[in-house]
């Protein structure tokens, strides 16, 4: 057997998952909403299904939606695409992966930002390649550029970034994404940009892509998922954006993992790109709402609540609210006896990871997060 997977442990989300399916416990652990997706969209993919194609569509993509994707750019963020850039992917872990195996080689160190989403290390590994962890700190989680500096050595071929992060819910800013672009161009380096949450920002905030950066647009490799932009995560419909040749690369890798995605599902999503920015809003305001209702309710509980600006989590500081319980204890704890499913975020990092906090997804029900934010409280009685 492979020792990376012998030895790997179970995801953390489908570990948490699975507790809170055995002890019937609210899951605010995996990050999935509950709530709204535009029907016009399931209607869409469900006339594809019966009326069009149903066989493996070209492997990079259908033309319909690699095109609906560039448009998509351009008219959000002025970006000049075309769908010779646009690789279509069966969710965006499978676009990290491509992207990973397109670029890196044994013996290559590739620098991620953690806490950070945890296919990270592991698809870096089967790659034969070496991850290399910065820390950001809390609450601020701050990008600074002398740490990223210290990080890279001859070995190093990439920085895998994620921006808006997982699970911090953090949106860096403009000097922050010039720290990794400053750094990525002064030693040549590739950076595969996942961007999931690109339309997930809150309170009226801006994304900027990393490839928009000057000299950035070259050695950029956008990761994007539509089940993030839809709220249709079990799609599984992704893709990547980057310069023609590495977006060919990429493709070549892509080929032999998933081939291609299903058609009914492409065509639907180039509909809703082509048709829905008016949805996108809505979808903000719905769950910058979320957010806010979860946010209160703990602090009204009792609990140190950071930041959130992007995404669908949060994190509590247990340490700041009062409990000396390390975070997978409490998670362990809280499943089993208050019922309610949370992630540690020890489980995002290996090196020196925070162990005082704990990740909450608020894309939720109002019913959901009132359920779940009473059982918060119940376990922090029990824990305290």
């Amino acid at each position: 057997m492979n020792p990376l997977y012998r030895q790997m442990k179970t995801s953390v989300f489908e570990r948490m998952s699975a507790l809170a399916a055995e002890h019937g416990a609210v899951n605010l652990g995996q990050g999935f909403p509950d709530f709204g997706w535009p029907p016009e969209i399931l209607d869409a993919a469900a006339e594809a299904v019966v009326g069009g194609s149903n066989q493996y569509p070209p492997s990079g993509g259908t033309m319909a939606l690699r095109d609906a994707v560039a448009a998509h750019y351009k008219r959000q963020f002025g970006q000049q695409l075309t769908a010779e850039q646009v690789c279509v992917t069966s969710g965006a872990t499978e676009a990290l992966g491509a992207a990973i195996l397109a670029t890196v080689q044994a013996g290559d160190e590739v620098i991620i930002l953690t806490p950070a989403y945890d296919s990270y290390a592991p698809t870096i590994r089967r790659a034969g390649a070496i991850p290399v962890e910065v820390p950001l700190q809390p609450p601020e989680w701050r990008i600074e550029r002398e740490a990223l500096e210290r990080a890279v050595t001859p070995k190093t071929r990439a920085i895998l970034f994620n921006n808006p992060q997982n699970p911090t819910g953090r949106l860096f800013g403009v000097e922050e994404l010039e720290a990794v672009a400053s750094v990525a161009r002064e030693h040549d380096l590739i950076v595969i940009s996942d961007e999931v949450w690109e339309h997930v920002v809150l309170d009226g905030r801006r994304f900027v892509p990393l490839a928009t950066l000057d000299g950035m647009a070259e050695r950029t490799i956008k990761v994007a998922s539509a089940g993030k932009i839809f709220s249709l995560t079990g799609w599984k419909v992704g893709w990547i954006v980057a310069a023609p040749a590495l977006a060919t690369l990429v493709a070549r890798a892509h080929q032999f993992l998933t081939f291609s995605t299903a058609p009914s599902l492409q065509a639907a999503v180039a509909f809703g790109l082509n048709d829905g920015d008016s949805w996108l809003q809505p979808m903000r305001d719905r769950v910058q709402r979320s957010r806010d209702l979860m946010a209160a309710a703990l602090r009204a509980a009792g609990y140190a609540v950071l930041d959130a600006q992007a995404t669908y989590f949060l994190c509590v500081d247990l340490k700041a609210s009062g409990l000396a319980i390390d975070d997978e204890g409490f998670a362990t704890e809280a499943v089993k006896r208050a019922g309610v499913a949370v992630v540690p975020l020890s489980a995002f990092a290996e090196r020196d990871p925070p162990r005082h906090l704990v990740r909450l997804c608020f894309g939720k029900k109002d019913e959901t997060i009132e359920a779940g934010v009473a059982a918060m409280a119940k376990a922090k009685d029990l824990l305290a």
